[in-house]
């Protein structure tokens, strides 16, 4: 499965607004991705309508082992960011995927 990094999603919308600068897009990607990082580490609920929601959920503290010698080691609770598609995202992805493997 293909991948694509930061900085190829700032070039391919820097290729798509021709009329913005690179450095303009730049910042706007960036500041985007702080601004739902920051969110998130307060404690807040992202909600993108058509794409998808982002939260934390909470994982409880338990005993876990170190696997080069076997010993329980006690883990802390943790939150971990959470991402849950919405229909149209789930619906676009699933078309599209099957698209693909009708091709090969």
């Amino acid at each position: 499965m293909k991948k694509i990094t930061k900085s190829e999603l700032i070039e391919v919308l820097s290729e798509r607004l021709q009329n913005l600068p690179s450095k303009d897009v730049e910042l706007a990607v960036k500041t985007i991705l702080e601004q739902m990082s920051n969110s998130l580490s307060n404690g807040r609920r992202i909600e993108i309508r058509g794409f998808g929601s982002f939260s934390l959920h909470y994982r409880p503290p338990r005993i876990g082992r170190n696997p080069k010698t076997g010993e329980s080691v006690a883990l802390s609770g943790k939150h971990v960011p959470h991402f849950k598609p919405g229909k149209d995202l789930r619906e676009r992805v699933n078309d599209g995927y099957q698209k693909e493997l009708d091709k090969a």
